[in-house]
């Protein structure tokens, strides 16, 4: 079996984020309308390699949080490749001790062959959604109602990053981000790869990415929150 790596922190996914492009610097329209200055796009973890180093951090996290949990679900249409990659990583980890089983669902239902919306194993007992980042909180809520027909439990949400951010327009912004307002709504803990915070600390020791700190560090301050939940 794979042995993961002894020296993760949530450091070196940032740095890992960087390597492959997915994290990034600049100048970035977000879908609110919002300039941010650096942009996380999971989507470009895109090689089968790059996918599964990021299987291993999401078992990773995951593993430490001391969630309990029986299977993963991954939302249409990001969240498939992710709860893959995961479940395959778990399977591989000592820590696990399970062969852990995961599920997914389509868009559209499938009018022929075993039909429906749900691919996989089947939904029950406690079940991580496994997702990149929690914007609007759309996912997650299809997701848990989709787990709880089938009569299982949502036990917690595993994200890439969590932006630690505010919605709603200036002067009118909401009290929690979109992470916690996902946990406080369904009672049920939200685990982070890496976060705002986390790029914060990279940025302040990294002289190459440095002058971009000021530019973060004043983004977080106009619509984000302070601590993670």
């Amino acid at each position: 079996m794979n042995q993961l790596s002894p020296s993760f922190d949530r450091q070196s996914f940032v740095r890992f984020a960087l390597d492959e492009g997915v994290l990034r610097f600049g100048q970035f329209e977000t879908k609110s309308g919002r300039l941010s200055p650096y942009f996380f796009n999971a989507g470009l973890f895109n090689t089968g390699a790059s996918v599964g180093r990021l299987g291993q951090f999401y078992a990773q996290a995951l593993l430490e949080s001391g969630l309990s949990f029986d299977m993963l679900f991954g939302p249409a249409y990001k969240g498939i490749p992710l709860a893959t990659c995961a479940a395959i990583a778990l399977s591989q980890d000592p820590r696990c001790g399970q062969d852990v089983p995961f599920a997914f669902n389509r868009k559209e239902a499938k009018a022929h062959g075993e039909g429906g919306t749900l691919v996989g194993a089947p939904l029950k007992g406690r079940v991580v959604i496994v997702d990149d980042v929690i914007t609007a909180g759309t996912s997650v809520r299809e997701s848990v109602d989709i787990i709880r027909a089938q009569g299982a439990e949502p036990a917690g949400v595993l994200i890439a990053m969590d932006r630690m951010e505010r919605a709603g327009a200036d002067g009118a912004l909401s009290v929690n981000s979109a992470v916690q307002d996902v946990a406080q709504r369904y009672g049920m803990p939200v685990i982070s790869i890496a976060n705002l915070n986390d790029i914060l600390t990279w940025l302040s020791t990294d002289a190459t990415f440095q002058t971009h700190e000021t530019a973060v560090k004043a983004y977080r301050d106009r619509y984000g929150i302070q601590s993670d939940i």
